[in-house]
This record gives C-alpha cells, structure tokens and sequence, in this order.
C-alpha cells in the first residue's frame, strides 16, 4: 500500500483552492464538504453548552416548536401556529398521512384527493414531507399518477403536506429575530435564490448543455441524479431546461446575498407575521414573490414554509462572501439561539432533554434517505 495516497493535505489543499482559481462561480468554500465546514460550528456550540450549562438550550429559542424547531419538527404544525396576518399571505396547504385509515395502500390515493378537494387545492401542486430539511423529497405532482407514484414510495405512517403550486418565478429566504421581551424583531438575512436552467442548441443533450455550464459541471451528479432519464435528450434550440426546482442550496439552487434589499416596510410586514405566532423568536421565512420591489415593499408574496431553531441564514452561499464573514455571521447566529434559549430559561422552559433530541435528530435522518428524489 502506497501511505502517501493517504495524506490528507492534497484534499485539503483543493478545498482551501483560492477564489480566483473558481472561475467566478462558486466561492472558494461553497461545495466544501459539510463535514468540514461546520466544524468550527461544533467547536463554537460545545463552548457555549459549557458557558450556559446546557448542550441543549438552542431548543427553547422557540418555545411554541417541537424542540425550537431545530430538528424534527412538523412543518405543518408550525404553519398551523400562523396568526392573522400570516394566514393573509400563506400559500394554501393540507396534510395528508399515508396509510391514515385502513392502512392498505390502495386506499391512499382516494382519500389524498379527497384532501386535495376540500382545501381546494389543483394540479399541479407540490408534495412534500412534513418532516424533513434541504428539500428532502419536495415533488411537483402533475397528474393523477403523480401523485399515486409519490404516495406509494413514501414512508407508511408518516405525514406529507400538500400545497397550492405558486408560480411566482422568484425566492427568498428572510431571517427574523426577536429577542424575547423585545417590543419589535429584525430582519437580519435575506437571501435571493436562483433557479439554474439550460437552453437547448438543437444539437446537445441536457448531459452535455450541463457539462458546458461552468457552474452546473461542478455539481453535475446532483442535477443527472435528478434528470438520469433525460440526460441522453436532445433539448431543441430555444428549450429552457429547468435543473431545478427545489430552493436549497444542496438541491443545486443558487443563492446571493440580498440583506441590501431589506426595507422598513418589509422588516414591519414579517414582524407583524411573527409576533402572531406564539413564543416565536427566530427562524427563517421562505417565500415565493413576483418582483424585488414587492418584496422590498413587503407585498404581492407568498409564504411557502417557516423554519425555526434549525434555519441557516443562506445569504453566506452567496459566491462573493468571504469564508470569514460567512463564520463570523454563524458564529453570531449560533451565540443568539443560546441567549434567546437562555432568556426563555429564565422565563420558565425546559429545554429538550439531548436523548430526545437525538431521537428527533435520528427519526429525520431515516426519513430522510427513504424520501423520493426531489424535483
């Protein structure tokens, strides 16, 4: 055996590649692997568990949450918790459970177009499990047998939400705090997500139209994974191929930093949407929204998912950051779910104990590798 092959400091060397050896496309940590990214953030958290006397404090940042929504927890049960003014900008939604009444998979289909029917949602919408993260499993369902094939590879038991399709073409993620006892929260990220898409010469398949996309070649086993059955497609000149759908940046989604847009008027909308929520502090919003200026003016969007303890503010994939600005922003994300956790102690809640946490953490990850490739 050659030990050399071994040495760890060649990889190392490729992932410390300086930004402009990237060829403007990606920064020089975005596809680092997560692993070895967010090991400073382990570092960081075992400090703090230390100063505050809890591994898991960061649970209690929101204390109406399953465990702060920091893991495992059900998106449908946090969109429930939407006040008045969210329910005013929430994209429609239900939720159905696979096997909820005779448990017999024949039965599946009926019954979720039933639920369909009721919340007066149509084809097409999107299918996604109500616990899950990085767009695990997020579907366009088309047709009839769509929607039969999505229900069938889903975990028994287990609870997707529906939601009305919204064809807003743009996304943004907006990060809201609010320490607990303050009178007014703060937007402190917006992150802008854009879609990559390919345009067919009439003489390329979508394998090499990807291939020839400086970007798109540097993850290209996330996009062929998704389009195998297409990658030998020729796309006719003119045809917009979209690779992605999904808004996360695993799923191969591209994210700029948009906190230049943040306004007055958007800050009062989403604050107003948070204090109706009980015992909410800080997490991320996900909306759909026709044009900057509607989001800047905090109108004309839609809100698709909130998420809680476990949000990332996603404005640090943007290409231009910086590796130290981007750990210096988590690092004060990080200190913050820990005040907030400790602020909310002192007000009388418990946090979740490490072996349910761990439990919760294990449940989403099995869930995880069982769900459907992502649209």
């Amino acid at each position: 055996m050659n030990w050399r092959n071994l040495d760890p400091r060649p990889r190392l060397k490729r992932l410390l590649r300086s930004e402009s050896e990237t060829d403007g496309v990606y920064s020089s940590f975005e596809l680092w692997p997560a692993t070895f990214f967010y090991i400073p953030m382990v570092l960081q958290w075992a400090g703090l568990a230390i100063r505050h006397h809890s591994l898991t404090l960061p649970t209690l940042a929101n204390p109406g949450m399953q465990a702060g929504g920091l893991v495992g927890e059900s998106k449908f049960e946090i969109l429930s918790q939407l006040g008045r003014e969210g329910n005013k900008w929430v994209a429609p939604y239900t939720s159905f459970s696979v096997g909820n009444a005779s448990g017999a998979p024949s039965s599946d289909l009926p019954q979720a177009l039933a639920a369909l029917e009721t919340a007066g949602i149509e084809f097409p919408f999107v299918a996604k499990p109500d616990i899950g993260c990085r767009g695990a499993g997020v579907r366009i369902i088309r047709t009839v047998a769509d929607l039969e094939e999505y229900l069938a590879n889903f975990p028994r038991r287990e609870r997707i939400i529906f939601q009305k399709l919204i064809t807003a073409k743009n996304e943004a993620g907006v990060f809201y705090i609010r320490a607990p006892g303050e009178a007014k929260g703060h937007i402190v990220s917006v992150t802008l997500k854009l879609f990559p898409e390919v345009v067919g010469d009439g003489t390329s398949t979508l394998e090499e139209l990807i291939l020839a996309d400086l970007r798109a070649r540097r993850i290209k086993d996330i996009y062929l994974a998704r389009h195998g059955a297409q990658r030998a497609r020729v796309l006719e000149k003119g045809e917009v191929f979209p690779l992605v759908f999904t808004g996360n940046h695993c799923r191969g989604a591209i994210f700029q930093d948009g906190r230049s847009e943040i306004t007055p008027e958007m800050e009062a909308r989403f604050d107003a949407i948070s204090q109706g929520m009980p015992e909410f502090y800080f997490g991320r919003f996900d909306v759909r929204y026709e044009t900057i200026e509607d989001l800047r003016a905090g109108k004309n969007f839609w809100l698709i998912e909130v998420n809680g303890a476990g949000s990332e503010a996603t404005h640090i994939w943007d290409k231009t950051t910086k590796l130290r600005d981007a750990y210096k922003f988590l690092f004060y994300q990080q200190r913050t779910l820990f005040e907030f956790g400790a602020a909310n102690r002192k007000r009388g809640y418990s946090s979740v104990n490490a072996f349910r946490l761990l439990g919760l953490a294990m449940k989403q990850a099995r869930l995880g590798r069982a769900y459907v490739e992502s649209s």
